[in-house]
């Protein structure tokens, strides 16, 4: 039993450590260039996969309680201030320019009460 267990452990340890070197953003490496990582972790059996996963990458504050830390500004175009506020002007201004283009036709149809021009 322990003959299977042992080598499906350091297989699946050596997997999930090498999956998380490679998704690490280089900034993020510490210690080594992440190629040397990436050799590290495959070719040292437990010592190399172990290493990476304690002191391989920047990990964020245990005091944070898991959670991912928000971003500055906003998330979405819907949530932007400047944005909001610039569709807005948009669209009051194609309102504005539909009304005075209704306006010039019905002039032109003579539909406002007054003849049409000749």
């Amino acid at each position: 039993m322990l003959r299977v267990v042992l080598p499906v452990l350091s297989v699946a340890l050596t997997v999930f450590a090498l999956a998380d070197c490679v998704q690490t953003p280089e900034d993020k490496v510490r210690g080594i260039p992440k190629w040397a990582w990436i050799l590290l972790v495959v070719l040292l059996p437990w010592v190399g996969p172990i290493t990476w996963l304690v002191a391989g990458k920047e990990r964020a504050d245990g005091g944070g309680g898991g959670h991912r830390p928000r971003r500055e500004g906003p998330l979405a175009p819907d949530e932007d201030p400047d944005f909001l506020r610039k569709l807005d002007e948009d669209i009051r201004r194609e309102r504005r320019e539909r009304m005075r283009q209704e306006q010039e036709r019905r002039k032109d149809d003579g539909e406002d009460g007054t003849p049409p021009e000749r």
